[in-house]
Order: C-alpha cells, then structure tokens, then sequence
C-alpha cells in the first residue's frame, strides 16, 4: 500500500529534469518528459522496491515555480501538499542555471518543516555554470545526468544512507511477545469490502506473524466459541471500533483489548493528542461544529460511520444541535478555526508525515482532534480499557484524570 512506503518527493522549478530523473531512477518511463516547461501538471507517483531500503514510492511535482496565471496556482497547491507528506526531498537544480534565489526560499522552507533533503544538480552533461558551482559550494549535494545516467548510482546509495530503517512505528509487533495469541475480531458488515480484509486488518495480521505469534481471527458473534476453545488467554484481543461494546463485554478484563483504528492512528500519528482530543466531547454543546475527516474515498452506505454512525452517537451524547461536517479524501482544510473538535479516521491510506501535520495544523489553531477508535471507545465506556496495551499512554491518561 502507497501509506506505508518511505515517500521521496522530486522538487524544483519547471524544465529542470524532475520527471527525466524519475525514469532514470526507476529504469522505467514513468512520467512523460518534454523541453516544453510545464508539461508535469500533476503529481506522478510510482512505487519501486529501493534495496535495501525497501518499499518506497517517488513522487514527480509541477514545478513550484510555474507562473501560469490560473492553472500555475492549482498546479503549485497541489506540489506544496505533496510536501506534507514527504519523509526525503530531492531538490533538483538545473546545472546551467544562474539564479537560485526559488532554491534558498525552497530550502528554508524545508529546513523549518525538517524534511531531509538532497540537492541534486542534474544535466551536467551539457556543462555546469560559475553561478551553480559557486552555489553549491557551500551544500551537500550530488551530480547526476538524467540523459547519460551519471551519478544516478550515487543518488541511490545517498537516499539509502539517508533514509531511516523504520519511517513507522510497528502497527502491534512492539506489544507482544514470540508465541503469544492474539485474537482479531473482524465483523463481516455491509462496510466490509467483498472478498478482502480492510488493510488495518492484514496489517495486525502480518505483524502478529513477524512477532512470531499466533494470529486467531474470527467474527464478533464468533468470539465468545473462540476465546472457550482457547486452552490459555490472549496476550491481546483487537477488535473493530464498531464492535467495541460487544466484545468488550466477552473479552475478561484482565486480557488487553484495543482497536485496529487505535493501533493505526498509533503508527499514522500521535496518539497521545489524539487521546488527550477527545475530552472536548464533554464541552460540546448544541450549535457545536465537528469536522470528520475521512481520508480515503469510499460510496457512503446506509450505516456509514463517518456519515451516519459517529454524528449519531455525538449527538445522542450531546444532546442533540451539533452542526457536523465531513470532508473526505485528500482534502484538509487550511481554516480549522470554527470548529470544537476534529474526529479523524484511522488514517491507514495516509503516510505518518501526512497525519502529524494534520495534527500539527489543528494544534496550531488550537482546535483538539481525536480518531474514529479513541472517541468510539469514549462513547461506548470502553475508555480507558482500550489503551491499557500502550503503558505509555495509560499511565499519562491516569495522570491527567487524576484528581
């Protein structure tokens, strides 16, 4: 999946080989490639397998320079949001150019949002200018040619070295031990897709393998048969946040119980704000706003829960009179401001720098934001047994409700 790949994004002005060096990269003709600038107008990703780095996905942008009166200024919004979603930037200079007054602007701004960063000066088969070498002098960069593939072999040991070994934390490896059980409660509901499990799903699954533990996965009305032919309890049970109720009432209070949506905003975000978010549900009050942010696509059935289930719940809470809005897909708004509170969704088709700035944004307007999993165990009395998995967590949740 393209979320949990390590996203390198391609940036730099219009004509300065972005999308040339793409292909180089990749041995591939990914994106199409022209002398006339602007021919990129939106983002092209491709996946690839860097070893020994491993799954990463590249990203070509428009170049941010484009000074197209209408369509320059849609074409750049949509550059500077990949920005927010990008773990290594290459910054790509044209070897002939002269003036790099775009470059230092581009290189503060990624200094100040800490995006690590490579200058790449491509074309330097066709000769590289006094200006770029004076340039240069004082920066770390690479030199390469997309046209005779010089330097692209360097390029790809220098992303490597750069990269971390794990951009994520473990979606649950961390919190359990080699042959332990651990008991995933899937529903098989109107939501589910047909023919397939949700990706939190297999993710908890793959990750209980790597642990060297024994995954045991049932439905909800199958849990109370599974837990009895069991001859030792669960090291942990995971559960749909939907069915929280329900399996919290089967599951012993001494076995760990969370959610799929807990764990991914876990490995997506920060979990501890997104914990702290959802005390502003006992502020809320009628006339209230509350944003609920879907990240992925999806057709909203009849028992949605962003669009049905959550605003439901809120307002049967409240009392009724919450003026609810949801935006879903790529879509984050810039003016958080009149809203009380953010309720996000677990964020699995969105990377961690994607979800951290989200979150990053709504502290900066001082707007709390919490996740479907935390606010569904709020309402449902399963908080705080639901985040008893991560000590961490519990133990600041204990202090801060504490008299």
């Amino acid at each position: 999946m393209q979320a949990d790949r390590f996203h390198i994004g391609f940036f730099g002005k219009r004509n300065v080989g972005k999308s040339s060096l793409l292909n180089a990269i990749t041995e591939q003709t990914v994106a199409i490639i022209s002398e006339v600038p602007g021919t990129t107008t939106d983002p092209v990703f491709k996946a690839m397998e860097l070893l020994p780095l491993g799954p990463v996905v590249l990203i070509d942008t428009a170049g941010l320079d484009d000074d197209h009166i209408e369509l320059g200024e849609s074409r750049k919004k949509r550059s500077a949001r990949i920005l927010g979603k990008t773990d290594l930037a290459l910054l790509i200079v044209d070897s002939s150019s002269h003036d790099f007054s775009f470059e230092d602007s581009l290189l503060h701004h990624l200094e100040k949002e800490q995006i690590p960063y490579i200058v790449v000066l491509n074309k330097i088969d066709k000769g590289i200018s006094p200006a770029a070498e004076q340039w240069l002098a004082s920066k770390p960069h690479t030199r390469v040619s997309s046209v005779t593939n010089s330097g692209i072999a360097e390029l790809k040991e220098k992303i490597i070295a750069i990269a971390p070994k794990e951009w994520e934390p473990p979606f649950l490896r961390d919190l359990i031990h080699p042959g332990d059980i651990v008991v995933l409660v899937v529903p098989i509901d109107l939501s589910a897709p047909k023919g397939r499990l949700i990706m939190p799903q297999v993710k908890a699954a793959r990750d209980v393998l790597d642990a060297d533990a024994i995954p045991v996965m049932c439905k909800d009305r199958e849990l109370s048969t599974a837990l009895k032919r069991l001859n030792v309890d669960p090291a942990l049970v995971v559960t749909d946040s939907q069915a929280f109720s329900q399996v919290a009432a089967i599951v012993p209070n001494h076995v760990l119980l969370t959610s799929f949506s807990i764990l991914s905003a876990r490995q997506k975000g920060n979990l501890p704000e997104l914990v702290q978010g959802v005390k502003a549900v006992k502020k809320l009050k009628s006339g209230d706003k509350v944003l609920i942010v879907e990240a992925c696509t999806h057709h909203p059935l009849e028992d949605d829960i962003g669009r049905v289930k959550i605003p439901a719940w809120l307002n049967q809470t409240v009392g009724g009179g919450l003026v609810i809005d949801t935006v879903p897909g790529l879509e984050f708004p810039d003016d958080l401001a009149p809203y009380n509170l953010i309720i996000h969704c677990g964020a699995c088709t969105l990377n961690r720098k994607e979800m951290l700035r989200r979150q990053k944004k709504a502290a900066e307007q001082s707007v709390p934001i919490t996740n479907y999993g935390v606010l569904i165990s709020f309402l449902k009395s399963v908080f705080p047994r639901a985040l008893k998995p991560f000590p961490g967590i519990y133990a600041l949740l204990e202090k801060t409700e504490s008299p």
